[in-house]
């Protein structure tokens, strides 16, 4: 597998990737969450992870998140930020054996009722002796 960073011509390949990875949870949640009706302008925050379902369970998601953590490293970024639905367990398992925590929880802005957001964010280890 090779990682790269996407670009502008990457954006139906991205869209369609994103609603198929979380196609399980359209149907969970009776709408997409939010990561497959975002609008991926560039930000300095992992808005998705999305591993084809015919891939998943191969460490992909886990690669995607060292390859990240280095380009973090590489820009002299002190954190990792990203958000997800509080029912995503098993992304949520993910982000948490990779080291991410808890940062908060608040309502669904678009989707009012909904259950809360889950905010998490891991520093980054931007040498061995330093722990931002």
């Amino acid at each position: 597998m090779t990682m790269r960073l996407a670009s502008r011509d990457d954006l139906q390949t991205i869209t369609t990737l994103t609603a198929a990875a979380n196609l399980p949870y359209t149907e969970l949640f009776g709408s997409p969450p939010i990561p497959v009706t975002e609008d991926y302008k560039p930000r300095i925050m992992l808005f998705s992870i999305a591993v084809s379902p015919a891939f998943q369970g191969a460490g992909h998601g886990l690669a995607m998140l060292e390859w990240l953590e280095g380009k973090a490293r590489e820009l002299a970024l002190p954190e990792i930020r990203l958000y997800t639905n509080a029912r995503m367990e098993r992304n949520i398992a993910l982000y948490r054996a990779f080291g991410f925590q808890e940062t908060g929880r608040r309502p669904n802005p678009y989707r009012p009722g909904w259950t809360p957001e889950h905010d998490a964010e891991k520093r980054a280890r931007l040498s061995d002796d330093i722990m931002l």
